[in-house]
């Protein structure tokens, strides 16, 4: 049973979503697809400074089985990366929602967080 924390938001893409409280969120993986993943191997960061927008591609992680394209959740300007990941690709299976998350972006004017889905909404899409 993958883990689904209350407090984020969720894209149907598998993305996580954490509302920072200061028009930035942290975005990462969620647990159910570093399983299905297998164990990590790489992840290619964005770019600090880098536009992005919800839907599109924007960093890349690649296990033992697969590379998958991780999507935008959200559309913003990313302002910091987790160079951990650069060392560490493992910490994505070890730890997706504490050391793992991969970007930090401020968020477009607009963005209206509501439309991703809570903690229930994503749950029905996994099961």
């Amino acid at each position: 049973m993958s883990t689904i924390l209350e407090n984020l938001k969720y894209a149907d893409s598998h993305e996580w979503v954490l509302d920072n409280g200061d028009g930035t969120v942290t975005v990462g993986i969620t647990d159910h697809a570093q399983d299905l993943l297998g164990d990590v191997v790489y992840v290619e960061l964005p770019e600090v400074g880098l536009e992005v927008t919800a839907t599109e591609q924007f960093s890349l992680v690649e296990s033992v089985k697969a590379a998958s394209d991780i999507y935008a959740p959200v559309s913003g300007e990313v302002i910091e990366v987790n160079t951990d990941l650069d060392d560490a690709p493992e910490l994505i299976n070890e730890a997706p929602f504490e050391g793992a998350w991969i970007a930090k972006i401020k968020l477009a004017e607009g963005t209206d967080l509501s439309k991703l889905l809570d903690a229930a909404g994503y749950a029905a899409t996994i099961e």
